[in-house]
């Protein structure tokens, strides 16, 4: 079986380095808060590009306390997309803000500009594009947006680890940027963790206030926070990955392109649209995926063969039960629905073979053609 996503390949080539690094913790006694998370922080700031970074428990709290930092909460509204993780919307709401949900750009399914103009009211406060599948959003337009609406630019950049618009790095082009470290995404621990990458000193103040208990110093509560924090060992393991972050992009890349050759044919007859990379985009392909029509029947036929595959996402935030409450029922947001209906992830991982890659775009062919016989 080919599996949808594997870690233990990635993991297996840097073992020696993972348990060296689990060792150096064990061996300091210090486990939250401590020269690991500091010096964390200071190597992705680098390889973002931007002045801070602060580690702290997940993504989805990233975007929460960036929120909270920002002073965006009850009676603000946050426009943003429903064609996401979940979490995304769920952080807005923990917030106590309000999501406001528009559609994608149906070509880089990332939020629209145009949609986004749309639904600005006197309530709006923040922008909230998704890097969604490491395909940068159109940060150009939308920062000239938030500019001239006067408005927060927060990148959710779960997805986004390397990627690039215009020779920066995503993370770099808002007023802050919230990355998850799942173990699946491109930089992930091994358990959770998160961080947000900001220019702004101040903001990166508050947000280390507000990830530990709202102390400015020991035992001074400066506001009322919980916690939420990047811990040493997890620090200590993503140092380790992020040294290699660049080679596992460049073999997504080529994962990408090699599917892109591949599926070519069966993109120009009609059977399957591919992805696209946005002009001045350097896509990170934490996902590769491709549209069909009979999805469920396709995967099933991949699997009967060996082939694993993944849907993100079957069911747009807009039409969750959690989520009905905002205002957007069926119909609404016609681009997300389709996408919802159409979306089918491919294997896409750092070790994933050429061989296996083969054997994934001949079952595609042979499957599409069937279906094509048939129609």
């Amino acid at each position: 079986m080919i599996p949808a996503a594997d870690l233990a390949r990635a993991h297996a080539a840097i073992r020696p380095e993972l348990d060296a690094a689990v060792a150096r913790v064990l061996d300091s006694n210090w486990f939250i808060l401590g020269p690991e998370v500091e010096a964390f922080e200071a190597e992705f700031a680098a390889y973002c590009g931007v002045a801070q970074v602060v580690g702290v428990g997940n993504g989805t709290d990233a975007i929460t306390l960036t929120l909270r930092a920002l002073g965006i909460g009850p009676g603000d509204e946050v426009v943003t997309v429903s064609f996401t993780a979940a979490p995304t919307l769920g952080a807005v709401v923990a917030a106590g803000a309000t999501p406001v949900m528009v559609d994608v750009d149906p070509a880089t399914r990332t939020l629209d500009p145009a949609a986004v103009e749309a639904a600005i009211t006197p309530r709006t406060r923040a922008l909230l594009p998704v890097h969604l599948y490491g395909q940068p959003a159109d940060m150009t337009a939308l920062r000239a947006l938030a500019r001239r609406h006067s408005l927060a630019l927060i990148e959710d950049a779960a997805q986004a680890h390397g990627a690039e618009l215009d020779g920066m790095r995503a993370g770099a082009f808002g007023d802050a940027a919230c990355f998850s470290f799942y173990p699946t995404k491109n930089l992930g621990a091994l358990g959770d963790g998160g961080a947000v990458a900001t220019h702004d000193a101040a903001l990166a103040e508050r947000l280390r206030r507000l990830r530990h208990l709202g102390q400015s110093a020991r035992y001074v509560h400066a506001e009322h926070a919980t916690h939420s924090r990047l811990d040493e060992m997890q620090a200590a393991l993503l140092r380790v990955k992020l040294h290699h972050l660049d080679a596992w992009t460049a073999e997504r890349r080529t994962i990408a392109a090699g599917y892109r050759v591949r599926l070519s044919d069966l993109a120009r007859s009609g059977l399957l649209t591919l992805p696209s990379e946005a002009p001045g985009s350097a896509c990170c392909w934490h996902q590769y995926v491709i549209e069909v029509d009979d999805r469920t029947a396709l995967q099933a036929e991949l699997r009967a063969v060996g082939v694993g595959t993944d849907v993100h996402y079957p069911t747009p935030v807009h039409l969750q039960p959690g989520y009905a409450a905002f205002g957007r029922g069926p119909g609404s947001l016609p681009v997300s629905e389709r996408l919802a209906r159409t979306v089918l992830s491919l294997p896409v991982f750092p070790g994933l073979t050429k061989h296996e890659q083969q054997r994934v775009t001949q079952a595609l062919t042979v499957a599409l053609a069937s279906h094509h016989r048939t129609a």
